[in-house]
């Protein structure tokens, strides 16, 4: 296939396999997966690759070397070396474990230099300062535990059009208003709608569903019938983080409260596949697979991993740094499928570990999963997709959480 044969294809579906699907590494667009959502509005790259960086070492240009605060030490005292204790071992040995696979991926992208030109000028032709509207965002966590809760409505604005003879269809809008909180709310139609709460606007998805509570009405999600369970379930837990309580960049959730998640009542009966984003911490690993997922009915799951890399396609931090690896994990598994039987015919069964790359956006946002996986999820077409602890919408998903509309905020947007 010839370099702009690859590009064309990556420009309409947003995935771009590196090196044949045997090495397992993909570099992911998250801002063209999540604008195939949309007819009307589109991502702005800007809004969504928000992290700074830092400015890109252009070739040919001398190297700044940059300052560093250190702090004073007596004279001819070395650092103290750490030994690490049996947990930060264990996490050591499985980071050297995945570290020839998450090599050879990067270095799979780095050879890609036509991909890596394409992104950079993509991202850097895109750069322009965010509209935030007026006011500040709004902060739905905090609004969700008022006692005000019960009595906010949000607005959809649907548009609707109208076709006179030969000409051309006239459009107008159908306003409804929905209890924001502890209320299932959809999309249907074919567009997507505008929604506006507390001055602020958001866009919708086509067909997109979502339940705004805390964890004590989850079991809301529960479809009636087993035959409208998901096939497609990801889970992305606040997990507990000192760092994170800190920033306060988002309220933690204690992890043993997981185990209470209806995972296997929201599962089809046909089968489910399951994607848990976790952290590196070992302690969380240990839990999770001893634990949380034999909780849920899952068993043997593969591990995928999140390479996160910048523009240029270098990492966005040392790869051996203990603390702040540049990946983040992914456990995938199934429920109510046999996986030592026969394989179905209407889809692939996992095997071995793959990495995922893609240039990140804001704190704890991921790319988008369901085009990449959607060869692995077993039960009926199309599948049916729920994401728990959702902080976005997509079209023909259900998105449960205290604050599903955060990215949908129209600062994220523009009008095509």
């Amino acid at each position: 296939m010839e370099v702009c044969d690859e590009l064309r294809s990556f420009e309409a579906t947003g995935v771009y396999r590196l090196d044949g699907t045997s090495t397992g590494a993909t570099f992911l667009d998250p801002v063209r997966l999540l604008n195939a959502s949309y007819e009307r509005f589109r991502i702005v790259p800007s809004a969504y690759y928000s992290r700074s960086f830092g400015p890109q070492h252009q070739e040919g240009e001398p190297e700044i070397e940059r300052p560093e605060k250190r702090r004073k030490r007596k004279r001819n005292q070395k650092p103290k070396s750490r030994e690490l204790n049996p947990m930060e071992q264990v996490a050591e040995a499985r980071h050297q474990e995945a570290r020839p696979l998450l090599l050879k991926a990067h270095e799979s992208l780095i050879k890609a230099k036509h991909l890596l030109e394409y992104i950079s000028k993509t991202i850097k032709d895109n750069r322009h300062t965010l509209d935030a509207g007026s006011g500040s965002e709004n902060n739905f966590v905090e609004l969700g535990t008022s006692w005000r809760a019960p009595f906010y409505e949000i607005t959809l604005c649907f548009q609707k059009s109208h076709v006179l003879g030969n000409e051309e269809g006239s459009f107008h809008a159908q306003k409804t208003s929905f209890p924001l909180f502890n209320s299932i709310i959809s999309v249907e139609g074919i567009d997507e709608a505008e929604g506006e709460f507390q001055n602020r606007r958001y866009i919708l998805p086509r067909e997109s569903c979502f339940l705004m509570t805390d964890f004590k009405r989850v079991r809301d999600l529960i479809p009636c019938s087993p035959n409208q369970g998901y096939n497609l379930i990801v889970v992305d837990p606040p997990w507990e983080n000192g760092c994170v309580r800190q920033k306060e960049e988002y309220p933690t959730l204690p992890n043993r409260y997981l185990l209470y998640l209806p995972v296997q009542e929201l599962a089809h009966p046909a089968g489910a596949l399951l994607v848990l984003w976790i952290t590196n911490r070992e302690k969380l690993r240990v839990f999770v697979e001893k634990e949380l997922l034999p909780s849920w009915g899952v068993k043997n799951p593969s591990v995928f991993y999140w390479l996160k890399v910048k523009p240029d396609g270098s990492l966005i931090g040392d790869l051996d740094l203990f603390h702040h690896r540049p990946y983040e994990c992914l456990l995938l598994g199934y429920i109510n499928v046999n996986t030592n039987g026969e394989q179905g015919s209407n889809f692939k069964l996992l095997e071995g570990s793959q990495v995922i790359m893609s240039v990140p956006g804001a704190h704890s946002r991921k790319p988008p999963l369901e085009k990449l996986l959607s060869e692995y999820i077993p039960g009926p077409k199309p599948s049916r997709c729920i994401e728990l602890f959702a902080r976005e919408l997509f079209p023909r998903w259900t998105s449960w959480g205290n604050e599903p509309l955060h990215f949908q905020d129209t600062m994220y947007f523009s009008e095509k």
